[in-house]
């Protein structure tokens, strides 16, 4: 049963997996969330008239905060030396769409990383725009891609 879930023990019990016997090596993953928004709020974003501030820099700032808090969240994850975060935010007609690189040299992907990071940033850029919208949606977290360990590359395709 372990092999076949890292994460559970010979008796099926949850435990954190045991990364000490892995090569270190680069490894990236990309994540990504979309906020659907109504038109009048995207304008609001555009025009920076959000009341609490500038919503785009406050989302980016929390999907970066939330990568480093990852192992503090998910209960199974390790803590990593993250080398490099970067959250990007675009705004387009129908919503935002926040998109998150996590990178580390380290001995476990950062998968959960930037999943963390992307779901966070659209967290708080609900937060920022609730007062104008309830409605708005986070859609789409995703994984897009991941780079480095033992089971290779993934991309995702479309």
């Amino acid at each position: 049963m372990s092999d076949e879930l890292p994460h559970l023990d010979d008796k099926g019990a949850a435990h954190m997996v045991d990364v000490g016997d892995k090569e270190e090596t680069h490894r990236v993953a990309v994540a990504e969330a979309f906020v659907r928004l109504a038109p009048d709020t995207i304008a609001l974003l555009r025009e920076g008239r959000v009341k609490k501030g500038d919503a785009l820099a406050v989302a980016r700032i929390a999907g970066i905060s939330a990568s480093k808090k990852t192992s503090d969240l998910i209960p199974l994850a390790h803590p990593l030396a993250i080398t490099r975060v970067a959250v990007d935010v675009d705004v387009r007609d129908d919503g935002v769409q926040i998109v998150s690189r996590v990178e580390t040299r380290g001995r476990t992907g950062v998968e959960m990383e930037a999943l963390t990071s992307a779901s966070v940033a659209a967290l708080s850029l609900y937060d920022m725009i609730k007062r104008y919208e309830r409605g708005a949606t986070i859609e789409r977290i995703r994984l897009l891609e991941k780079s480095g360990g033992q089971r290779g590359d993934f991309r995702r395709d479309g």
